[in-house]
């Protein structure tokens, strides 16, 4: 065995040992995501969990878009019509109580359905109240999510991974690494047994606090990780035969439960003293640190768990980590390029909600059919009561009306805000020139449009509404003069009233301003640095209160401080780029639209 295939072979016998431990208790343990895109490795550790589950487990798969009622139960609306009163219709998750339920591309399911999913591993019960009718049904089951993203960017959602005790990565492991079936969990004969025997195992306090250290030294922010691990520590001792949880299993618990979710790479335990000869022979302190169980006994136990958690840390992990946490911070920007937002009449069908189709809203028939369907009996008594005739097709009234919501992809306005003045005004333009050309050619894709304001003088100048011609773009630009002073507080200005304008109109501002940050002129248009600079930064705070996003270029040969700080006054993105060509612009212009609004730093 070469020394490349042994991490594999350990994260192979990892994922085995992790399907033996979630064999015995599935509901308890709540289920395993597993990251591997289909093939025979990932059908080989499935079908050694499906070896280990007790004969008669239900092991349903549920697909991706399966609708709420299907999923946790509720009103069957035709059965109801044609009974004239409720009738309930049994969820998959209620019908797969005590077994485990297989999710398929989990990392492409909606938050709404990880949610439902979190709610039913948390309460072990499926409850639902919907059009009057109150239904608890019982669920116990386990989930395995198979996480088949491409990128970093496509994982399943947290609300559902949180609740899952293992993390398993499978994409590195060949065929080669799964044919050794003495790599087989030794344990795994015993699941029945351990599952008996899984009552009467007790754990005693320190082991559950050196599991909650070391989470807490991991970077781990969630609970749930810590009583997972405990779960687990006392799902090993029982696989081993054992009444109480001993050191060996709390390790076992944080390697398997503990290092996937790190977020901090805690700091080696300090050895003591060395002697001459020791810090001599120092070859061995790059090598990553091993976990010999034997010796756990003879070691403090928080610092056995932990190492053991510590060793067990995939290569890359933190780095990879905060590159995920970019990317969702960038998700969850505000104001960021191309935004879905709510819509009353167009775009993507985002859920129904009560209310009456006016202004345009499209009535939900469906929904609003199966609003009145569980009243149609107690309404026709109310009409017999009354005297008057009994309607005989279904009643429908106001509080009935359901109307379907969508979210809309807004477009994006790329605002260039162009310094004109000075010597160097005719190479700047040249800059945005072809950077607007640039821009342009991608706005058929990415449905962008290009604004030019230029400031100069003693104002500043619209020279282009916002727009995707490319011959008004050239046509503008070519006839643009340079020279003269700086009034930048009042290019600001103009460009947070033209991004105002925007916004009211539906779609996601980007401003570029292109300046060295040196203002000589105030917003009354009387010169003087001193004033000049007080008026711009006073406009930079407007346009930071604005909660705009912004890429501050830099075209002076030099970084100058004075632009620094206005892009720290601004809140934009900070671009050193003393020539700046055009190539060069418009990509930065492109990854800052994917920037969360009014985020400041150095692109």
């Amino acid at each position: 065995m070469s020394e490349n295939d042994a991490p594999r072979r350990a994260a192979w016998a990892n994922a085995l040992m992790a399907a033996a431990v979630f064999a015995v208790d599935p509901p308890g343990l709540g289920g395993v995501v597993v990251r591997s895109m289909a093939g025979p490795v990932r059908d080989r550790w499935l079908a050694h969990l499906a070896e280990l589950l007790p004969a008669g487990t239900p092991l349903r798969r549920v697909p991706l878009h399966i609708g709420d009622e299907r999923l946790l139960g509720g009103l069957d609306l035709a059965a109801t019509l044609a009974a004239g009163r409720p009738v309930a219709q049994r969820g998959v998750l209620a019908e797969s109580d005590g077994g485990v339920v297989l999710v398929a591309m989990a990392e492409r399911m909606s938050p709404g359905s990880a949610a439902r999913f979190g709610a039913v591993l948390d309460a072990g019960e499926v409850a639902v109240a919907r059009d009057g009718i109150a239904l608890v049904q019982p669920s116990r089951i386990g989930v395995i999510a198979l996480d088949e993203g491409m990128s970093n960017e496509e994982r399943p959602p947290s609300a559902l991974t949180d609740r899952l005790t293992f993390h398993l990565d499978l994409s590195g492991i060949s065929v080669r690494e799964t044919a050794d079936a003495s790599l087989r969990f030794a344990a795994a004969v015993g699941v029945v047994a351990a599952r008996a025997r899984l009552g009467a195992v007790q754990v005693s306090d320190e082991i559950v606090g050196a599991l909650c250290a070391a989470a807490l030294n991991l970077g781990i922010a969630s609970l749930r990780a810590s009583l997972l691990a405990v779960r687990t520590a006392r799902v090993l001792a029982a696989l081993a035969g054992r009444d109480a949880v001993s050191q060996e299993d709390g390790a076992l618990a944080a390697r398997l439960v503990l290092a996937s979710r790190a977020t901090l790479l805690p700091a080696p335990p300090q050895q003591p003293d060395e002697g001459p000869e020791q810090q001599a022979d120092d070859s061995s302190k790059d090598e990553p640190p091993e976990t010999d169980l034997e010796s756990l006994p003879d070691r403090p136990l928080d610092d056995v768990v932990l190492e053991a958690a510590r060793a067990s840390i995939p290569a890359g992990l933190l780095a990879q980590l905060k590159l995920d946490q970019s990317n969702a911070a960038r998700a969850r920007a505000p104001g960021r390029a191309g935004q879905l937002q709510p819509s009353k009449l167009r775009g993507r069908p985002a859920g129904v909600r009560r209310g009456e189709p006016r202004g345009g809203v499209r009535l939900n028939l469906v929904e609003t059919l199966r609003a009145a369907a569980p009243w149609q009996a107690l309404r026709r008594r109310e009409a017999a009561l009354a005297g008057r005739a009994v309607p005989r097709r279904i009643e429908v009234r106001a509080e009935d009306f359901h109307v379907t919501r969508f979210k809309q992809r807004t477009e994006t306005t790329t605002i260039f805000v162009i310094d004109a003045s000075g010597s160097a005004a005719l190479h700047r333009l040249a800059e945005a020139k072809g950077a607007v050309e640039l821009l342009l050619a991608d706005c058929y894709v990415r449905r962008d449009r290009v604004a030019v304001l230029a400031f100069r003088g003693r104002a500043a100048e619209l020279l282009l509404p916002p727009t995707r011609s490319l011959v008004r773009a050239k046509r503008s630009l070519a006839g643009l003069p340079g020279g003269g002073g700086t009034p930048l507080a009042a290019g600001i200005d103009a460009a947070v009233a033209l991004a105002d304008a925007v916004r009211r109109r539906g779609e996601t501002p980007l401003l570029v301003l292109l300046t060295d940050g040196r203002a000589n002129i105030a917003r009354d248009g009387s010169p003087g640095r001193t004033l000049a600079d007080e008026h711009a930064m006073a406009a930079a705070r407007q346009f930071r209160a604005a909660r705009l996003s912004a890429l501050l270029v830099d075209t002076s040969p030099q970084a100058q401080p004075s632009a620094q700080r206005l892009a720290a006054e601004m809140g934009a993105t900070y671009l050193p780029l003393p020539y700046a060509g055009a190539e060069a612009l418009s990509q930065a212009v492109r990854a800052q639209a994917l920037a969360p609004a009014g985020s400041a730093g150095l692109a």
